[in-house]
């Protein structure tokens, strides 16, 4: 069976930080593999009470068409320099598309449209971006780009990923195992080491620690349930990545004990253990309505530095 294209939007803005999306698609990838890779850029727009004022003087008017043309003009130089780059790594030039956007809304909220339009398999990008004081923040675009794409995954990556081995975080939830089934598509026909990992969690994160001590027995009992519940999920996540091409010696599972923090138990097996890229479900079995804030998805992308974290809708 022919391998099935992947579609990557990869957002850029011209800084060099956000050509390490590059860099992680050429370590996970390489020019070889069946990508479609789609560079764009969204042209950052003036105030509508500047463009669009019907008092404005000819001259005035003049200067707003030499900002526009040269706008355009940066955008072209950035996607010309980032396909190079890509090229340059070997990729071939007719698998790689550029092009700008006009921005209308917030450039996250035009590249969520775009990506989920077009049917992309995922957005790629940094989290750092220009300086602070310019207008292109990727750090602040990245984690808006989150807030807003319901559809389509997206990939952040910190810093200089240097290792393929992938982990992904499974909770018994419906979300993990569509992470699974992300991974499963994106990882087939690599040579990349993937691992199935749950963190149980401990009593203590249920009940004080002094409390439990007084009945020791309890906790193997938990941990005993607690292996039997997810050794289910575990078996099908297997059995997924085997069925979308993966091979029984590019998979292992792992079941730790947990601390009070599973974001600190997926990220220390991740560092620990020479992990690049850590898949998460966008929500886990609490089904807590937005997952920004004080859930395993944000506080691993607070603490992900030198990793990838690819976050599954």
């Amino acid at each position: 069976m022919p391998e099935l294209t992947k579609m990557i939007a990869i957002p850029v803005d011209g800084s060099e930080n956000a050509l390490r999306s590059l860099d992680y698609l050429n370590l996970m990838y390489g020019p070889e593999h069946n990508l479609e890779v789609n560079l764009f850029y969204v042209l950052p727009s003036l105030p509508l009470t500047l463009t669009e004022d019907p008092t404005m003087d000819r001259a005035m008017a003049d200067k707003l068409k030499i900002i526009k043309a040269k706008n355009i003009r940066m955008a072209e130089r950035i996607l010309v320099e980032a396909k190079a780059a890509l090229i340059h790594k070997g990729f071939s030039e007719e698998r790689i598309t550029t092009f700008y956007l006009k921005k209308k809304m917030s450039v996250a909220q035009e590249i969520c449209i775009w990506a989920e339009g077009k049917q992309a398999d995922t957005v790629l990008m940094t989290t750092r971006g220009r300086s602070r004081l310019e207008a292109f923040f990727m750090g602040e675009v990245a984690s808006r780009t989150l807030e807003h794409c319901r559809v389509c995954p997206v990939w952040i990556v910190e810093g200089t990923v240097k290792f393929k081995s992938v982990l992904i975080g499974l909770d018994g939830s419906n979300y993990a195992l569509g992470a699974v089934d992300h991974a499963g598509f994106m990882l087939s026909g690599t040579d990349c080491q993937v691992t199935l990992f749950h963190t149980m969690k401990h009593l203590r994160r249920f009940i004080p620690l002094e409390v439990i001590e007084e009945a020791p027995e309890l906790e193997e009992l938990w941990k005993h349930k607690a292996g039997q519940r997810i050794a289910p999920h575990m078996k099908q996540a297997k059995e997924m990545l085997l069925e979308a091409g993966l091979t029984e010696n590019q998979i292992a599972t792992k079941m730790v004990d947990g601390s009070r923090s599973p974001a600190k138990d997926i990220l220390d097996e991740a560092r620990k253990n020479g992990y690049g890229t850590i898949v998460l479900g966008r929500h886990g079995t609490s089904m807590v309505k937005e997952f920004f804030m004080g859930s395993v998805v944000r506080k691993v992308l607070d603490n992900c530095h030198g990793l990838a974290v690819w976050v599954v809708q």
